[in-house]
């Protein structure tokens, strides 16, 4: 036992008594606990410390110290590692000390010289990494043969082998970081989706360098939506189909092609369709050089998959979709990829979900899709739909249409200015703070300057005219944005249909309200029809909250496999591949 003797004098003398004090306990008990722990200590919760580097490399290699410990602590100090294809890790820093310290620095991928079955694992996922829409140069697959060879030789120090070690647990922390979370993240891309949270280390000292089969047990830290499992099948078809190449050019066309016109490139068509999966690998063309069937059918089909007007008619926009690369659909469903891992892990009973570029609303129960239907979203140029999570929680039928101020300083006033009767052509009133009605004798210079500073507002009584249709869907969030239906009807059987300030109109209001209503049975089609057509405003608060997703991908695999490319609208697709361009420099 030692006894330290309490000093008389100054509180300096105590504080260096007591230090004195602590420094021998540590290097009397530090050696002791770590030979312990290099023993074997089972998988089981991280409890890191935070120093426990900062302690190593002060009282530097102890008896039972594990000898790689140092060198470990001196990379983990450093956060770079030149002969790492990417060298700089400061970044995971924090989380590489987590994982070597729940064990005390004993090596997590080498035993007696040898790299464990788990690493090896680990590697060959690597490797395989392009399968998953990843970069396999990311995790140095390329380097790992040379850095096994060099392991295996006799005479590797300590320094050798912690570099190893070092190595793969970086080069692991960013694979599973990648596929779990995604490698940017959505705020880069102006995407309102949170980062999600996820502890490597502690899942690589949980559930991998224990496992007897590592890649099922990564696997679970991928979305767990089917829709992304689809898209993961869809991505390798087409990095296959990328692989044969395009084929044969097709013949330019003049203005259009229609049903029955000749067309020099009928068979190089025919081989086209017939490499997408549009017409059938054994359906006979005719030898004549006419379009026509069987191609025309599959053409129209791969004009719907490819959100054109499925007319069978070969104008500019088909020709362009038919020409595109196949590596430039491989590089759509990798960024498909990525924007299903920002998703929340949240794989619950109902949703809605809304594919801007799509122009299309689903209603999804159990992952399976119970209905969807056509979807008009902001206009690309000024007024586009922003992209974010929230939930439902009201429907409102016979809406007000209150003028966002936006729209009422830009568009109203100076339409008012021209035209002072246009308030009461659309059923529009004038409003105060207080929303009472405001009596206006005439839209004269002094009502214009209130409607221009916000100090009176316009809002539109219900009804059949109004903006916003029969029924609102209300799911409050900081961009004022919400679903609605509209009286301008024809607008939904456009191909592209992005025509609205920000807000998204449905083309079945009355079907939805009945889905998000279904567990409220007094609530039947008929009574809901009934308040479209009263004569007052009628809110609902829906008796659970449902999620609403408004998403953006330009790729999209059905529940019957079949995969649907759209154009970049808003031109995201551009912007996140930059993103992920400037993370790799």
């Amino acid at each position: 036992m030692i006894q330290v003797a309490r000093r008389e004098g100054s509180n300096g003398d105590e504080r260096a008594c007591s230090l004195a004090m602590l420094r021998i306990i540590k290097s009397l008990l530090l050696p002791m606990l770590l030979a312990a722990s290099s023993l074997s200590l089972p998988a089981g919760p991280l409890q890191a410390t935070q120093d426990s580097c900062r302690e190593i490399k002060a009282y530097g290699l102890q008896p039972g110290v594990p000898p790689a410990a140092v060198q470990l602590c001196s990379l983990i100090e450093a956060g770079r590692l030149d002969e790492l294809r990417w060298p700089d890790c400061s970044s995971y820093r924090a989380q590489v000390e987590k994982f070597y310290a729940s064990n005390a620095f004993v090596l997590g991928w080498v035993q007696e010289g040898r790299p464990t079955p788990q690493a090896a694992a680990m590697i060959e996922l690597f490797r395989a990494a392009e399968k998953k829409g990843l970069e396999p140069e990311d995790y140095d697959a390329s380097r790992w043969t040379t850095r096994l060879q060099n392991l295996s030789i006799s005479g590797q120090t300590s320094q050798d082998v912690a570099r190893f070690d070092f190595a793969l647990t970086v080069s692991a922390l960013r694979y599973i970081s990648d596929l779990s979370q995604g490698r940017v993240a959505p705020t880069e891309c102006q995407v309102n989706l949170p980062k999600k949270q996820f502890d490597g280390a502690a899942f690589l000292r949980n559930e991998v360098i224990h496992a007897a089969d590592v890649r099922a047990g990564v696997e679970k830290i991928e979305p767990p939506y089917d829709a992304y499992r689809r898209t993961l099948a869809a991505f390798e078809w087409y990095l296959a189909l990328a692989r044969q190449g395009d084929g044969a050019a097709l013949p330019a066309i003049r203005a259009s092609l229609r049903p029955g016109e000749p067309y020099a490139g009928v068979q190089q068509l025919a081989e086209r369709l017939r490499q997408l999966g549009d017409l059938a690998s054994g359906a006979a063309i005719p030898a004549a050089a006419i379009y026509q069937e069987p191609l025309v059918t599959a053409l129209k089909r791969f004009q719907d998959r490819h959100g054109l007007l499925a007319d069978g008619i070969i104008g500019r926009a088909t020709f362009e979709e038919l020409n595109v690369p196949l590596s430039r659909r491989v590089t759509q469903l990798k960024l498909a990829l990525e924007r299903w891992r920002w998703l929340p892990n949240n794989s619950g009973r109902q949703a809605l979900v809304v594919n801007i570029p799509e122009f299309r609303l689903r209603a999804f129960d159990n992952q399976h899709v119970a209905f969807s239907m056509r979807a008009i979203v902001g206009q690309a140029l000024e007024h586009q739909t922003p992209i974010f999570a929230d939930e439902m929680e009201a429907i409102i039928f016979r809406p007000y249409w209150n003028v966002p101020p936006s729209i009422q300083r830009e568009e109203l006033v100076p339409i008012l200015r021209r035209n002072p009767g246009y308030l009461a052509k659309h059923k529009m009133e004038v409003v105060n703070a207080k929303d009472e009605i405001v009596s206006i004798p005439a839209v004269d210079a002094k009502v214009l300057g209130q409607l221009t500073s916000g100090g009176l507002r316009i809002r539109q009584q219900p009804g059949p005219a109004n903006s916003l249709g029969l029924i609102k869907f209300v799911f409050p969030n900081q961009y004022g944005v919400y679903m609605h239906g509209t009286p301008q009807r024809e607008l939904f059987y456009e191909d592209r249909r992005d025509f609205s300030h920000g807000c998204i109109r449905i083309e079945d209001p009355a079907a939805l309200a009945g889905w998000v209503l279904r567990d409220r049975p007094e609530w039947t089609q008929k009574r809901i029809l009934a308040a479209m057509g009263g004569k007052q405003p009628v809110s609902v608060r829906l008796t659970a909250p449902i999620p609403v997703l408004i998403l953006y991908t330009t790729a999209v695999i059905e529940e019957n496999g079949e995969v649907r490319f759209l154009r970049d609208i808003y031109g995201n697709d551009a912007a996140l591949e930059k993103a992920l361009a400037a993370r790799r420099h």
